[in-house]
């Protein structure tokens, strides 16, 4: 079938597609409203030729504009649309794949927390040891910070500052509770955390507990702020030279595989297959 239509106008409803989807990427990632003026400037197009598009997108329930301000912000539909995605594709049996991954190529426990307020919670875990000794922590939510390996990952991605702001505010602990290499002052704990900026994961060895070794690794989307972290700990008998690095290359990789994909298990609807922590009840699951 041919057709008369100009290349020309083929080539700008092109680009005007583009640039639609290029609005809808970029309010999603800026998760706010953006004026006019902010977007004209992102798109490099004539102020006439946004206000076209912009009016479509919210005319089809994409885009809503306050009333207001003007400001523009999308709507629940691309939300929702990728909901359906999900449910569909079973996108969030990934996440079990990939702490279960790590809990089999490691043979040992798995955990990962999550970043609240000035500290971590342990959220979800997966036992990868199958015989012989097996690390069976302690049944705490709070993950003491200065002693472990997630504590350390998390601490190294903040400034000196708020760093140590959240140490003094979890505390050091009783020293009777934790192993005989635990950390007791802020300049040892900040000399940690030095060593772990640089390696790139945290190690902690009979910190927390006498015989017991975890390395950790921050869970950091694109890049970005943490949202968690996710470690290996068991036996430190096991644990010899090669086999830390070995294991802390899985956690990297396990590390950027969960950044991928954190947005879609903000809800424990999203890793329903773990067995999840109650918050805040202090119980850990069996």
């Amino acid at each position: 079938m041919q057709t008369n239509t100009p290349h020309f106008i083929i080539n700008m409803s092109n680009i005007l597609v583009e640039r639609c989807f290029d609005t809808i990427e970029l309010l999603a990632t800026e998760a706010k409203s953006l004026r006019l003026e902010d977007i004209v400037e992102h798109l490099d197009l004539p102020n006439s030729a946004v206000c076209r598009f912009l009016s479509v997108l919210c005319l089809i329930g994409w885009l809503e504009q306050d009333s207001q301000t003007g400001f523009y912000r999308l709507t629940l539909r691309l939300a929702v649309l990728g909901q359906r995605l999900l449910s569909a594709t079973k996108t969030p049996d990934i996440c079990q794949s990939i702490v279960n991954r790590l809990a089999q190529d490691s043979q040992e426990l798995v955990r990962v927390a999550t970043v609240q307020q000035d500290g971590l919670a342990w959220i979800a875990y997966a036992q990868g040891a199958k015989a012989g000794l097996m690390y069976e922590p302690e049944t705490t939510a709070e993950v003491p910070l200065q002693v472990t390996a997630e504590g350390k990952a998390w601490l190294a991605t903040l400034t000196t500052g708020a760093a140590v702001k959240a140490v003094l505010k979890n505390g050091f602990g009783d020293p009777d509770t934790h192993g005989p290499n635990a950390v007791r002052t802020i300049e040892a704990i900040l000399s940690e955390l030095e060593v772990t900026r640089e390696q790139g994961w945290a190690l902690a060895v009979d910190e927390a507990e006498l015989g017991v070794i975890s390395i950790a690794s921050a869970i950091r989307p694109n890049g970005g702020s943490p949202v968690g972290t996710v470690s290996v700990a068991g036996p430190s008998l096991r644990f010899g030279g090669e086999r830390i690095l070995e294991i802390s290359r899985l956690i990297s990789i396990a590390a950027d595989d969960l950044a991928a994909f954190w947005p879609l298990r903000r809800r424990p609807h999203y890793c329903n297959s773990l067995r999840m922590i109650a918050l805040g009840s202090g119980q850990y699951p069996r």
